[in-house]
């Protein structure tokens, strides 16, 4: 079937004016990532997600684009906003209660961008070099956290090449890791 998917992740993305009707349409604009994370509170996290979820099923949609979960690594990323911390269990944890608030109203998430996306400009060139250790210990934690905790509809792989290969071409990230060793059942 169709799938309605809007971009988020500080509340469902949707335009204001639509053709056929005079009415306008809102929705509410939540604190961004950095700012909830920043309340290390994950009860209350987790109650932003409801209601990002509600609006999400008021609004006919049946993903939302987010949570975003990738570190702050580099001071220059456009999407930091969006992201929760520079500490993967900080985002392990905020992400685990965002995507169990958001998915308890009926909805699904598309957590982003699995992984290493560290940079905005050229991402879908860059090529991050990392460890095998760096990678297991601190780009992939909170995901692996939040998929083994909350469960997502589905990821959305990162533009970046990660050691050579694009992400949403990685055997490896999107099957040995994502659904072998962590059982996401989900679509990417």
């Amino acid at each position: 079937p169709a799938t309605v998917v809007a971009d988020g992740p500080a509340g469902v993305h949707i335009d204001a004016h639509r053709d056929g009707t005079d009415q306008t349409f809102f929705a509410t604009g939540f604190p961004v990532g950095t700012c909830l994370a920043s309340t290390w509170n994950t009860a209350l996290v987790e109650q932003v997600g409801r209601a990002i979820g509600n609006e999400t099923l008021e609004y006919g949609v049946d993903v939302i684009l987010g949570p975003g979960m990738n570190l702050h690594r580099n001071p220059l990323c456009g999407r930091n906003f969006e992201y929760y911390s520079e500490d993967p269990v900080v985002t392990g944890l905020i992400g685990t209660a965002m995507v169990q608030g958001i998915q308890s109203q009926g909805v699904g998430v598309s957590a982003k961008h699995y992984a290493v996306n560290s940079q905005e400009s050229d991402r879908t060139r860059v090529d991050e070099r990392v460890s095998q250790r760096a990678l297991r210990e601190l780009y992939l934690k909170g995901f692996e956290m939040m998929t083994r905790r909350s469960h997502p509809w589905t990821l959305m792989s990162a533009y970046n090449k990660i050691n050579g290969t694009y992400a949403q071409g990685s055997k490896d990230l999107l099957t040995t890791v994502l659904r072998d060793e962590w059982g996401f059942k989900g679509i990417v």
